[in-house]
């Protein structure tokens, strides 16, 4: 089962926005998520992204990928640096054992 952090659309017809969840690759944009962990409100000047950066790494971590435009949303708050930088120094750490 591959997890995927996206975008699922809210609010009404023409006034958009959307919540940042957790959700199996199968299930439907708008259908069953594991977990939600922000919004992205692209109507408000400038465009307003919250995200819980805990829950975001926690995610990243266990091997959720994120799509294109979250991946974006996440380097735009720093969330996605973190974690490769993370990555980056757990494995060099492994390498020189």
């Amino acid at each position: 089962m591959s997890v995927k952090i996206r975008l699922k659309r809210m609010g009404a017809k023409k006034s958009p926005f959307y919540r940042v969840v957790v959700a199996n690759s199968t299930a439907s944009r708008d259908g069953k998520f594991i977990d939600s962990i922000g919004y992205y409100n692209p109507l408000t000047e400038p465009a307003t992204v919250n995200i819980d950066e805990d829950k975001a790494l926690k995610w990243l971590g266990v091997g959720a990928q994120p799509t294109d435009v979250t991946r974006a949303l996440l380097t735009k708050l720093g969330i996605y640096g973190r974690f490769t930088e993370a990555k980056a120094t757990a494995k060099a750490a492994k390498e020189a054992k």
